[in-house]
């Protein structure tokens, strides 16, 4: 069973960049598919990013985040990322990282970390 910790949350402007890391212990982490999930205030959790298992694998990005976020992994280093760019106010949510036995970059997911907040100001 895999453990996942995030970070790099934070309170930015919008037109800002973020970089969002998530640490796995107690796994093998090259095993997981990985995903970047964001749920704001009274919505739904949502897949933002997703990656397959290999460092230069397949990738999710849902439609409002193409072009301005990318999702990354260092399997040597057990760690995803999610470099957020041009950050727009919609953008505020609690992020998680989730990773997902089965392969599949669009889900199901089976672990969560704890998330990450970040906040946008206009």
């Amino acid at each position: 069973q895999v453990q996942l910790v995030e970070s790099g949350g934070g309170l930015v402007q919008a037109g800002d960049s973020l970089r969002l890391s998530c640490a796995a212990s107690g796994g093998t982490f090259s095993w997981y598919t990985m995903g970047w999930f964001r749920q704001a205030p009274g919505k739904e959790r949502e897949l933002v990013a997703g990656i397959s298992r290999s460092s230069v694998g397949n990738t999710y990005y849902e439609d409002t985040v193409k072009g301005r976020f990318t999702i990354s992994r260092d399997n040597a280093k057990k760690t995803v990322y999610l470099q957020m760019n041009s950050l727009k106010p919609e953008d505020t949510a609690v992020y998680y990282c989730a990773a997902a036995v089965l392969g599949r970059v669009e889900g199901p997911y089976d672990y969560w970390g704890q998330g990450t907040q970040v906040t946008v100001s206009s």
